[in-house]
């Protein structure tokens, strides 16, 4: 089992404000399932890659609007960094706290 497993609070700076949510990651070899639970409600993430402490997933917001979202992030230890691109909303800050 991959050490990035787990979940994580997190908090990204978008055009509405920061947003919380709490994202969790399911390692499987080199590839992740989980999902992202927040304010906007839950989304799945997919497509997720694992290329050693990076992570890579694709999710898709429907509230308040559909938009595609292509996000990647960095784990040292029990923090991670990264960004969320949201089409022309731009690209985002993610972080987060692993929490277990």
């Amino acid at each position: 089992m991959s050490l990035l497993g787990g979940t994580y609070e997190c908090s990204t700076k978008t055009p509405l404000g920061h947003q919380k949510g709490t994202l969790t990651i399911v390692p499987e070899g080199d590839t992740f399932t989980g999902q992202i639970t927040g304010d906007l409600g839950t989304m799945e993430l997919r497509d997720g890659r694992i290329s050693g402490n990076q992570l890579s997933w694709k999710m898709k917001m429907t509230s308040p609007m559909a938009i595609d979202l292509d996000c990647k992030a960095a784990v040292e230890g029990t923090e991670l960094t990264g960004t969320i691109k949201a089409g022309f909303f731009g690209t985002m800050t993610l972080t987060g706290t692993k929490t277990s």
